[in-house]
């Protein structure tokens, strides 16, 4: 399928970025993004590496460990499995609630009680985390299990006698403040495919065999390789590029592709928006300013400005005037503390 749009979805234009996608499924899409620029086809990756806001578990309250791990290896380990998180906007980033530390509108908490009582080792997996019921919705914040056996990631082992108790407290986040919040395992990027534009050195050992050393990717079948006695364009810019993003289940993989350009597209407008107030490089600014243009523009020290330790009387605290302590360990005030 073939999708040709502007980014502001209210208007088309032969001009405008044009997406083409190639392959998609609920944890893999491949798509090629064409008739931008370089800045902006990369931008989109960062972004749905470390922007797009997912659930992870963020606090883990332990009660019980008697298992050969520690802590801390339990919490990270909890911390790494991926919770659903399906219509995430429904839920409320924990430093913009009202509430005192979380509650059912910034946070999803999740119990696990295990303990052993055969001889058999005991085998902990996701699947014992068991959501409680105040959460925005009945998806976000279930454990994502993809394996045959419905069993999902392995949190420990456990002897006979050992138990693990403990609470888990998810919030929603985002991969620059931990890499846990990422949506993405991996997200390919490619462009250029043939090395038209010598962005990359191809250093190889054998001229005859370069091939071997660097074989061409998948997309070379897409684009004209540049000709022998063609004239190399030094302004030529790439146009076309290939993402290939592998999700984890927590979102689905259009999802991820959607979020980025919402993201993108919020920077945008707020960045707009910056650039509109203050009307122009030069224009009016309404924040905070140093001493001397609360005064209108006059030197604070020529209006007599009182400082937090007393009146300067348009003198330095160390000399010329009385200081802001009266007598100093050096000598008399009004003198220097090196007379």
């Amino acid at each position: 399928m073939e999708y040709d749009h502007m980014m502001d979805g209210d208007f088309k234009d032969d001009f405008g970025p044009k997406v083409q996608v190639s392959a998609v499924d609920e944890i893999h899409v491949d798509f090629e993004l064409s008739n931008v620029d370089l800045s902006l086809a990369n931008g989109l990756r960062r972004v749905m590496h470390a922007e797009v806001p997912t659930v992870a578990i963020d606090l883990v309250e332990i009660e019980v460990n008697s298992s050969v791990l520690a802590d801390e290896f339990i919490s990270h380990r909890l911390g790494l499995i991926p919770l659903n998180s399906s219509n995430i906007d429904q839920l409320n980033y924990s430093r913009d609630c009202d509430c005192d530390q979380n509650c059912e509108r910034c946070s999803v908490i999740l119990d696990l009680h295990a303990k052993c009582t055969t001889d058999d080792i005991m085998k902990v997996y996701a699947r014992d985390l068991l959501v409680r019921q105040e959460r925005p919705n009945n998806l976000i914040g279930n454990p994502v299990i993809t394996d045959p056996d419905h069993l999902g990631s392995l949190i420990c082992k456990l002897r006979k006698g050992q138990e693990l108790k403990l609470t888990c407290i998810a919030k929603k986040g985002i991969a620059k403040e931990h890499a846990k919040w990422s949506p993405a395992a991996a997200i390919g990027f490619e462009y250029d495919p043939h090395n038209n534009l010598h962005h990359i050195d191809l250093w190889h050992e054998d001229p005859e065999h370069i091939q071997d050393e660097w074989p061409k990717s998948k997309y070379a079948d897409l684009e004209e390789p540049l000709g022998d006695n063609e004239i190399f364009d030094y302004d030529a810019v790439p146009s076309r590029f290939y993402f290939e993003v592998e999700g984890i289940g927590n979102i689905s993989s259009d999802t991820i592709v959607l979020e980025g350009v919402k993201e993108i597209q919020r920077k945008l407008a707020g960045l707009i928006h910056g650039l509109g107030e203050n009307d122009g490089m030069n224009g009016d600014y309404d924040g905070p300013r140093s001493p001397d243009a609360m005064d209108g523009g006059a030197n604070y020290l020529d209006q007599g400005y009182t400082t937090p330790y007393g009146n300067t009387g348009g003198a330095s605290a160390w000399g010329g005037g009385a200081t802001a302590y009266g007598t100093t360990p050096y000598g008399n005030s009004g003198s220097s503390g090196w007379n």
